[in-house]
């Protein structure tokens, strides 16, 4: 029959960072931001959701003396975004 979705990417926004992820590897806050249109306090929850399910890494540091949110796909991250991709065709098809 149809297999459950991954409620921990069903949620509209966190499906769009692993999605850009997917397509770029990696990104930072500021990008995540800007292509997601969310609030900074919305994708720092979103993401910290997702890192600890370790579908992304994160890391945090400074770039030209300013703080730097790096954001990046994991493994895990692509293996359950492949899943879900698969699971949400089941419904398409039938």
């Amino acid at each position: 029959m149809f297999e459950d979705l991954n409620p921990l990417l069903h949620s509209q926004l966190r499906l769009a960072i692993i999605s850009y992820l997917i397509s770029n590897g990696k990104s930072d806050f500021n990008e995540l931001k800007e292509v997601t249109k969310a609030t900074s306090g919305n994708i720092s929850v979103q993401l910290k959701k997702l890192e600890q399910e370790k579908y992304i890494s994160i890391t945090k540091g400074f770039r030209n003396n300013y703080q730097h949110t790096s954001v990046e796909v994991t493994k895990e991250g692509i293996d359950a975004f492949e899943e879900y991709v698969k699971a949400i065709g089941q419904y398409i098809k039938k």
